[in-house]
């Protein structure tokens, strides 16, 4: 006798993902990066003991900065002074983002890892424990970054 039950693709369920945790961009000038995001768009940038403690040491040699926005989403801001210049034309494909990162409850996190690998996505590294957590990064269909990271338990 033949089974008729299908077996479904490993996924993650709808609103295991809780929210966006951060957003990263590669700048060229991090002082007018500053500028406009602290400035001109009013948004609140981290400092002292409001900085993650893995990134404390970049921001104190000046190659990283960061913001929250009015949400809880944080800008990351990482000083590449090489970059080419973005296109002009901004239809063009983004040249500045580093990656997306997604949050999600820790005791999710392996199970998110499962997946990634269950579905045979590109891994870029991870997964990484650092002092603030848990993270895995890896790439969507058009080679842009995305993390998946957890709070520590």
């Amino acid at each position: 006798m033949k089974s008729t039950e299908t077996i479904s693709p490993k996924v993650l369920s709808p609103g295991l993902l809780r929210r966006v945790h951060h957003i990263a961009f590669n700048v060229v000038d991090l002082q007018k990066s500053r500028y406009f995001y602290g400035t001109i768009l009013g948004l609140h940038e981290l400092i002292g003991d409001e900085v993650p403690s893995t990134l404390k040491s970049l921001v104190e040699a000046g190659k990283v900065a960061n913001f929250v926005t009015p949400d809880g989403t944080v800008i990351d801001l990482f000083a590449e002074p090489d970059l080419n210049p973005p296109d002009p034309d901004p239809k063009k494909a983004f040249t500045r983002v580093n990656h997306l990162a997604f949050d999600i409850a820790p005791e999710a996190f392996e199970q998110a890892v499962e997946v990634l690998h269950a579905n045979s996505i590109v891994m870029d590294h991870g997964p990484v424990t650092r002092p603030t957590g848990r993270g895995i990064y890896f790439y969507d269909p058009d080679g842009f970054i995305i993390e998946i990271r957890c709070d520590p338990e």
